[in-house]
C-alpha cells in the first residue's frame, strides 16, 4: 500500500495541542506504552471525535466514551530522542469508542534549544513488516526552552479493511522559533504582515514553491525588488555554496518567476507574491546533494526574518532561483 500523509489543520493546532496534552507532571495521563494509565480524550484531538462537527473549543469537546486498547512499543528509553521527539504509546481504537479513528500515538516534545520553539512532527504507523501504512503530521506550538509537552496524532483508514498498525515511529522533526513563525492567517504580527510557503508543485525534478505575502495591517505596504533569502539545513546552521538567483529563468521558464521587479503596493487586505524554483537533479564529481529545509525569508532589507519549510532538495545544482515580488491578483 502507498504510504499516505495527512497534515493536521493549522487553524486546530492551538485546540489539538490542548485537547492532547496533559500537565507536565501528570503521570495518570503519560503514556510510555503498553499497560500505561492514560486518558481517552487526550489521545482523541477534538477534530476526531464523532458526533459532528469540530467543537469551536476544548470544553464544548465530545469526550470519548469507551478506552483504547494499549499496543507494545519497543522500549526507546526515558529520554527524548536526538531531535527532541518520541513515541511514548500506541493505542488500537474499537466501535462504540466515540473515537472517530483507529488507531492513536502518543508523543512527546522536549525543547532542547534555548529559545521557545513551534514543532511540526510528523509521525508514521507502521504495519508488522515495518514498512509505512500512513504518515501524519501534528503541530506543537511554542514549547518553552527545557519544556516537555504531550500531544497525539490519530490514523483513521477510509478503506472498509483497515490493515494492522504493530508500531509507530517518528519520521521527521521541524522546529521554528516562535518569532519566526511563518503564518497565513490569525493575528496580525507586529510586522503587519503574514509570510508563508504553499505546499508547490514538483514534476520530473524540477520544484516550485510559492512565497506569499499578506498585508494584515492597517497600512499600506510597500514592496519592489525580490525576498531575501537565506537557506538553513535541518540544524538551523546556515547553508554555503547555493547561489541564489534573481529571477526563475536560469531554472526554468513558465514557472512565473521571471521578469523585472516592479514597485507594488499593498493596501490592507491585499498579498503579493513571489516564486522559488529549483531541480533536484544529483550529479557524479558535483559534491554532496544539498538539502535545505529551512529558509528565512525577509520581505525586503531590513524586515523582520520569517522562517518557511520548503524543504529544498537542491541536489547537486547548486542554485536556487527567486522571482520578484508581484501583486497576488488572485488573493480574496
Amino acid at each position: 500500500m502507498p504510504t499516505a500523509s495527512r497534515t493536521v489543520p493549522a487553524a486546530l493546532a492551538g485546540v489539538l495541542l490542548l485537547a492532547a496534552c496533559g500537565s507536565q507532571g501528570d503521570d495518570a495521563t503519560r503514556a510510555r506504552g503498553a499497560g500505561a494509565p492514560v486518558s481517552a480524550a487526550s489521545l482523541c484531538p477534538s477534530d476526531f471525535v464523532q458526533y459532528g462537527s469540530p467543537p469551536p473549543s476544548v470544553e464544548a469537546a465530545v469526550t470519548p466514551s469507551g478506552t483504547p486498547t494499549p499496543l507494545p512499543l519497543p522500549s526507546s528509553g526515558d529520554g527524548p530522542g536526538e531531535d527532541g521527539v518520541r513515541v511514548t504509546g500506541l493505542y488500537a481504537w474499537g466501535q462504540g469508542s466515540g473515537c472517530d479513528a483507529d488507531f492513536s500515538a502518543a508523543f512527546e516534545v522536549t525543547n532542547q534549544g534555548t529559545e521557545a520553539a513551534t514543532y511540526t512532527v510528523t509521525i508514521g504507523f507502521l504495519s508488522a513488516s515495518g514498512g509505512s501504512v500512513d504518515n501524519v503530521e501534528q503541530t506543537v506550538a511554542s514549547v518553552e526552552p527545557g519544556r516537555t509537552v504531550k500531544a497525539a496524532v490519530v490514523m483513521t483508514e477510509p478503506a472498509a479493511q483497515v490493515p494492522e498498525v504493530t508500531g509507530a515511529k517518528v519520521i521527521k522533526v521541524r522546529s521554528v522559533p516562535v518569532g519566526e513563525g511563518s503564518s497565513a492567517s490569525g493575528p496580525c504580527p507586529a510586522s503587519g504582515v503574514h509570510v508563508y510557503a504553499d505546499k508547490g508543485d514538483a514534476a520530473m525534478g524540477l520544484r516550485v514553491v510559492g512565497l506569499h505575502l499578506v498585508n494584515c495591517g492597517t497600512r499600506t505596504y510597500e514592496l519592489n525588488g525580490y525576498p531575501q533569502l537565506e537557506l538553513l539545513d535541518a540544524d538551523h546552521d546556515i547553508v554555503d555554496g547555493v547561489r541564489i538567483l534573481q529571477g526563475t529563468d536560469q531554472i526554468s521558464t513558465g514557472t512565473g518567476g521571471t521578469g523585472r521587479p516592479q514597485p507594488v503596493v499593498l493596501r490592507p487586505g491585499e498579498a503579493a507574491q513571489s516564486t522559488l524554483a529549483w531541480r533536484n537533479t544529483t550529479e557524479a564529481g558535483l559534491g554532496d546533494p544539498v538539502n535545505a529545509p529551512y529558509v528565512r525569508v525577509r520581505a525586503e532589507q531590513g524586515a523582520d526574518p520569517v522562517t518557511v519549510m520548503p524543504e529544498l532538495d537542491l541536489g547537486t545544482t547548486g542554485k536556487l532561483g527567486v522571482g520578484p515580488w508581484k501583486k497576488d491578483e488572485t488573493y480574496r
